[in-house]
């Protein structure tokens, strides 16, 4: 089991994950250096200053001089015991000093966050103090914020990453099924051109006229599944076809086989030529699909409804029906292959009729709505 889950995939992730979580706390030891580093000489550069404030000392005064030049990228400010900004600061911005009254206090009030000022008695007598607020430095900044951007990257790179193998997988699902396609309806050829012969040698012979039309149907309906196979497993073309007339074939071949329980309806507006592009049996098998899921949620009563609104665009066909319904947990995995409710079935109809409208037909299906124990609707969306 656990050579299994530690395949190297999972190593490469542990190693990136170790790289990364290493580099975090590195990083993070450098900054802490760095900042200590930059206190020592925020305090050496207030020091010096309170130095050549006091000395009269020439050799001192440009030592101090030397030492207070050199700070050019740590900014300070000075303030007074109640935060109160004096003209002293260091490597800040002096146009907005000038031009923004509240400049230096928004620097303090944002130093404040990042360092502890640091505390010089100017005097005793009276007790005068000095506060000495200071910032990072953009070498601190940029030490802090590199885990930062590696993380983003790294995230970057596990989102490409999956975002690629799910691509991948779903190329290969899709060759999967035009293959399994292509594969069924090859093996359906044959023994359908050998029902063929077998119905035209019924026919000449006499007392048969009653059951060689109903194979004839049967052997044409396996024709029609064949054709289907056949279609999904290469592209198929798509034509201007009437939606009003391939619902309603649909709608009345589902009716002949549904119980007297079941009411059927078809609201098309008033309208009795609704063209969209479409291959006629890929999208019959979709409606066909629909309409038997619904007598199937219905249990052998209720009603089902199909409405068709012509759009300037699209096409849409809703199929409404009055059964037992989708709970909201189970809206999301209704074209899932495999998911099914019944007791019986393997949950593939809604897999490709998905597949069907949104791979070759370029359109949508998707559920409208559903309330258990009120019913579905299912929304078919087609292209003009």
């Amino acid at each position: 089991m656990f050579t299994q889950l530690f395949n190297w995939r999972t190593g490469l992730a542990l190693l990136a994950i170790g790289i990364v979580t290493g580099t975090i706390f590195y990083s993070q030891y450098i900054a802490r250096k760095i900042a200590a580093d930059e206190r020592k000489k925020v305090n050496v550069w207030v020091q010096s200053l309170k130095t050549r404030a006091t000395t009269t000392d020439a050799s001192a005064l440009t030592l101090t001089n030397m030492i207070t030049s050199e700070n050019t990228d740590i900014p300070i400010i000075e303030t007074d015991e109640k935060d109160n900004p004096s003209n002293a600061a260091l490597n800040l911005d002096t146009t907005l000093i000038k031009s923004d009254s509240t400049y230096l206090r928004k620097k303090v009030e944002e130093f404040k966050k990042e360092n502890d000022p640091l505390l010089v008695e100017i005097s005793k007598d009276p007790l005068i103090i000095n506060k000495y607020y200071y910032g990072d430095s953009n070498l601190l900044k940029e030490v802090r914020y590199y885990p930062i951007i590696q993380l983003v990257i790294v995230a970057l790179f596990i989102i490409i990453t999956l975002v690629t193998i799910s691509t991948r997988n779903k190329s290969t699902q899709n060759q999967v099924w035009a293959g399994m396609a292509k594969e069924t309806a090859h093996q359906l050829g044959t023994p359908l051109t050998s029902l063929q012969g077998w119905v035209e040698m019924l026919k000449e012979m006499p007392g048969m006229e009653k059951i060689v039309p109903e194979m004839t149907k049967d052997v044409d309906r396996l024709k029609l599944v064949s054709d289907r196979f056949g279609k999904i497993g290469s592209t198929p073309q798509l034509e201007e076809m009437n939606v009003v007339i391939q619902v309603e074939n649909m709608m009345n071949y589902i009716k002949r086989r549904a119980t007297d329980k079941v009411s059927f309806s078809l609201d098309t507006g008033g309208e009795t030529e609704i063209k969209a592009l479409m291959n006629g049996p890929l999208f019959d098998w979709v409606v066909e699909n629909l309409l038997k899921n619904a007598l199937d949620a219905m249990e052998g009563k209720g009603s089902l409804q199909i409405r068709i609104c012509n759009e300037t665009t699209k096409v849409i066909v809703d199929v409404t029906d009055s059964g037992k319904g989708i709970s909201k947990q189970n809206i999301s995995n209704v074209f899932k292959p495999g998911f099914t409710t019944k007791k019986r079935g393997w949950g593939l109809g809604l897999t490709l009729s998905k597949r069907i409208m949104e791979q070759y037909h370029k359109g949508e299906l998707f559920v409208k709505h559903s309330e258990p124990g009120k019913g579905t609707t299912f929304r078919v969306v087609l292209n003009k």
